[in-house]
């Protein structure tokens, strides 16, 4: 068994300190957004004081190398973060945001190391990623976006689309084809698109599920110098997988965090109620749903630590990171589901933070590759990798 050593359980304890004491306050403000319509997210006031307090705490590039001004901190170590982060409904995480920070360690060259890693490292510039496709979602083989080399530029047409914070983000980090015969094989190329590039036109902001905005943009005649590529040519792909590793456990803590939560509101509540004169905690049906939820938060929390424990050791974890995205969305989905029932209608108002959490962690099975795709790659490596 994986022992937290001092240093690593010190920091998750100030994260839960400052996800109680700073973000569980702000909950009120963000389901009052949710139930008018708004997007339920933190104002540019809320974000720019808990950003204070971030740096103050130095809760801030946790994971980033210290050549970069990071904590360097290693992947057990964010694990407790971010199941901490995820107890709370308020959608916030410590800067920068670290899938696309990976990505860019991974292969930014020197001076897009200058322009784009620093300067994102220090939580002064924010970022977007753009991958899916109206007809390519899961399957990258499907991608149509295309770059075509026109003298020393890149031209990019094409339309993508699920991209979060691309209308306010500096920079993207765009996907597209370079060689439609090689396709995901040594086809796709990553480009860094500076924001107000012309050719890339924000087309639509699309509402989703937990008052969430995601975006559809369009790429015509995009053009970027050759300086804008992201890594190698036709080497897209496999850096992009790496970064959608990185999130899926992530994933896997946040689905904790929810977990928990929900658990805690329903074990508080099936203590107090009463029913047809016994407590709900006495009700057979509710010990059930509590026994279960426990067991599968251990067998969860298990899962997360042994891939993060493997990740730091530098070895592959796509089979795990596909694993604890499938069991901990759907864990969470259940036990969330269990808390709302069990407070009735109560828990299914917009009052409570149980729906706004059901709807978030429903996103999350489709999100960074929909369970189906993630069972169907499981089941082709144990059968041999047909």
């Amino acid at each position: 068994m994986y022992q937290v050593n001092e240093e690593h359980q010190m920091l998750r304890d100030l994260v839960k300190k400052f996800v109680r004491n700073e973000l569980m306050p702000l909950e009120k403000n963000v389901l009052e957004r949710f139930a008018t319509g708004q997007q339920a997210s933190l104002s540019d006031e809320e974000n720019a004081k808990l950003f204070k307090q971030c740096k103050d705490l130095g809760l801030w590039a946790l994971d980033v190398p210290e050549e970069v001004g990071g904590a360097n901190l290693p992947s057990v170590a964010l694990v407790g973060v971010n199941e901490e982060l995820g107890y709370t409904c308020v959608p916030f995480t410590f800067p920068p945001d670290s899938p696309n920070l990976h990505m860019l360690l991974a292969t930014a060259s020197p001076e897009q190391r200058k322009k784009y890693l620093e300067p994102y490292a220090a939580g002064e510039t924010s970022s977007a990623i753009a991958i899916s496709e109206p007809g390519a979602g899961g399957d990258p083989a499907g991608m149509k976006t295309k770059a075509v080399k026109d003298g020393n530029d890149w031209v990019i047409n094409g339309r993508k689309i699920w991209i979060s914070r691309i209308a306010k983000a500096d920079f993207t980090i765009a996907m597209a084809v370079t060689d439609p015969n090689l396709g995901a094989r040594g086809g796709i190329t990553a480009f860094l698109i500076d924001k107000g590039t012309p050719g890339l036109v924000v087309a639509r902001a699309i509402p989703m599920l937990a008052g969430q905005r995601t975006y559809e943009v369009v790429f015509e005649d995009c053009r970027v110098p050759e300086t804008q590529v992201l890594g190698r040519i036709g080497a897209g792909f496999a850096p992009m997988q790496m970064r959608l590793t990185i999130r899926r456990l992530q994933m896997g803590s946040w689905c904790i965090g929810m977990a928990q939560r929900a658990l805690d509101m329903l074990v508080e509540h099936a203590n107090q109620r009463v029913t047809f004169g016994e407590k709900l905690a006495d009700r057979q049906a509710i010990q059930w749903w509590v026994a279960d939820a426990a067991m599968k938060l251990h067998a969860c929390r298990l899962m997360v630590m042994d891939a993060a424990v493997k990740q730091d050791e530098g070895r592959d974890v796509r089979m795990e990171a596909s694993m604890i995205k499938v069991y901990a969305t759907e864990m969470a989905s259940e036990v969330i589901d269990h808390a709302q029932q069990a407070f009735g209608a109560m828990g299914v108002t917009q009052e409570l933070p149980l729906s706004i959490m059901a709807q978030k962690v429903r996103t999350m099975r489709v999100y960074e590759g929909p369970s189906e795709v993630h069972r169907m790659v499981i089941a082709r490596r144990i059968f041999g990798g047909r």
